[in-house]
This record gives structure tokens, C-alpha cells and sequence, in this order.
């Protein structure tokens, strides 16, 4: 369901001190979201060890991305040993953290302010068996993936956010007459949430915005031909405009749903992000933005003609 991105917030837990197995005062302490997808991917990885997790109050949100929004934080981190009386629960004085929570953890201000050494542990969580025999994690435990598989299991809560306005608009084109339309509609929203996350390490360039103009302008170069050879009826000028249209439209689509997933993706940064948004949302909704009129525009003629 999680997966799916049904009840997306009621996929959380309780923020506090969980115990696995029959941990005692030197347990390892191991520190989560309060996300049930990343707080059960620990709890597996740690299945047969005796230990502790403490999970940070992410407002639902998992590991890599709260730790951006500061959720999964220094302040957090320490309110939480506070509130939990850690303490007086363990006689050691070390937390073990994701990697992926560095952004938000600032490990000698927790240090300074409750006493406990951060100790960030590997990438993914099903690494933490190997980890624990040394405590130092190796080159390939440090690598950040985002592989194929990692990608396509995103693809259904992403759909699940834009598939009803996209419906929506594909409905309304196809009531006025235009099926074409309707079918390109239908294919940038499928290039931009299933093809762009599966093709997304060999596009070219490394924005994403950038990506998702690629391959939102290969998508579109089909229905810009067929306003050519399949408005037969249709004067030089409104192909002309068919064919502008849909250069513009499928692109910026694309390009605002690969956007999006920076979100989703490892591949980014906080920074990066911010520099896409500012640099690209303009770009992006003066395209669409045109596009959306001279559609209209064109509709609009037609329908007057048939009246």
C-alpha cells in the first residue's frame, strides 16, 4: 500500500525508543524515521541481533529526505535522547545512523549537546549485519546506488499523484474531437512518470529537467508529424500550430515530472535541486503555458467552423 502511495500518511509509527530481541545496557542503538518503510528496513536487516532503535519524529517521511528537510536532524536527534531517557538506558554512549542522514545530522553539535558520538553507518540498511562485525564500512557499503529496480518501484506512487489530472484532460480532448491530442496527453504524463525513471542514468546532461526535455521532445515528434500527414483537411497554418503545440506541451510535461523526481532520487542534491527549480519552473511554464493556448486557440476555431 505504501508502495502504492495509498493513505500515504497513515504510513508512519510512533517517534520513541524500540527494543529488538533482548537488548541489554551495552546494545548497539541504531536511529530511524519514523517512516514504516524505512523503519522496516531496519528492523530486517537487524532480525536475530539485540539492539536498540530510536526513531526520529520525519513526519512520516524516510531517511534520505526528512534528513533534507532537517526533520531527520541535530535538534530531532537530541530532543529524542532526551525524551527517551537514553541515558540511563544504555551505559555506552554511541548511535549508529544512516549515511543517507549526514545532510541533517550534525555530529559533533549532537556530541556537545547530549553526549553521544554519531556513528554513520552504511548506505543501505541490509548491509548492517556485515557492518557490525567491524564498524567500518567499506567503499562499496559508502556507494550511493539508484539502480533500475530502485527506479521502477517508484513508478506506482508517482503515477498515483498525476494520473487523475492527466485523465482529466485526456477526457475533456477527446469529448471536443481531438483524439490525437488526447493520446499525446496520455504519452507525455507515460514519458515523463515511466519512461524517464527507467531511461534515466543514459539520457544525457545531469539536470533533470534537462533529461526530461530530451526525451519529452522524442516523444512529441510523432504527433508533430502527424499534424503534417494526418490533417489532411486541416490548412498549412493550423498543422503549423498542431505541431507547435505539441513541441511545446509534451516537452514541458515531461521536463516538470523529471523535475519531480528529484524528489525521489539519490542522484541529487538539496542545492541542486533549488538551482533547477528557479533555473527551469520558468522555462518549463512559459512552454506549457503557450502550448495550453494556442491548444485552445486551435479548438476553439474548430468548433466555431463545425457551428
Amino acid at each position: 500500500m505504501a508502495r502504492l502511495g495509498v493513505k500515504r500518511e497513515r504510513h508512519l509509527i510512533e517517534p520513541g525508543l524500540y527494543t529488538m530481541g533482548k537488548p541489554t545496557k551495552e546494545s548497539p542503538v541504531f536511529v530511524s524515521a519514523n517512516y514504516t518503510l524505512s523503519f522496516d528496513a531496519l528492523r530486517s536487516a537487524l532480525h536475530g541481533n539485540d539492539c536498540y532503535i530510536l526513531v526520529l519524529d520525519t513526519k512520516g517521511i524516510n531517511v534520505w529526505c526528512a534528513a533534507g528537510k532537517k526533520t531527520f536532524g541535530t535538534n530531532e536527534l537530541v530532543y529524542r535522547i532526551e525524551v527517551v531517557g537514553l541515558n540511563d538506558v544504555v551505559n555506552h554512549r554511541t548511535l549508529i545512523v544512516p549515511q543517507l542522514g549526514a545532510t541533517g545530522v550534525d555530529a559533533r553539535e549532537v556530541r556537545a549537546r547530549s553526549g553521544f558520538k554519531v556513528e554513520f553507518g552504511p548506505v543501505r540498511a541490509a548491509d548492517l549485519p556485515e557492518y557490525l562485525k567491524t564498524h567500518q564500512a567499506t567503499r562499496e557499503m559508502r556507494r550511493v546506488r539508484f539502480t533500475l529496480s530502485d527506479r521502477i518501484v517508484l513508478i506506482p506512487v508517482e503515477m498515483k499523484n498525476f494520473l487523475i489530472p492527466v485523465l482529466i484532460a485526456s477526457v475533456i480532448l477527446a469529448l471536443v474531437g481531438n483524439y490525437t491530442a488526447a493520446a499525446a496527453a496520455m504519452a507525455a504524463a507515460f514519458t515523463g512518470l515511466v519512461l524517464f525513471p527507467i531511461f534515466l542514468q543514459w539520457i544525457p546532461t545531469t539536470d533533470f529537467s534537462i533529461k526530461g526535455f530530451l526525451i519529452g521532445g522524442v516523444t512529441a515528434i510523432p504527433f508533430a508529424q502527424n499534424a503534417f500527414y494526418g490533417m489532411t483537411n486541416e490548412t498549412m497554418w493550423v498543422r503549423y500550430g498542431w505541431a507547435l503545440a505539441y513541441m511545446l506541451v509534451i516537452p514541458s510535461i515531461s521536463a516538470f515530472l523529471a523535475l519531480n523526481f528529484t524528489g525521489s532520487s539519490t542522484f541529487t542534491s538539496v542545492t541542486g535541486v533549488k538551482r533547477e527549480i528557479f533555473l527551469y519552473m520558468p522555462k518549463i511554464a512559459w512552454m506549457f503555458g503557450i502550448g495550453i493556448i494556442l491548444i485552445i486557440v486551435l479548438i476553439a476555431m474548430k468548433l466555431l467552423e463545425g457551428i
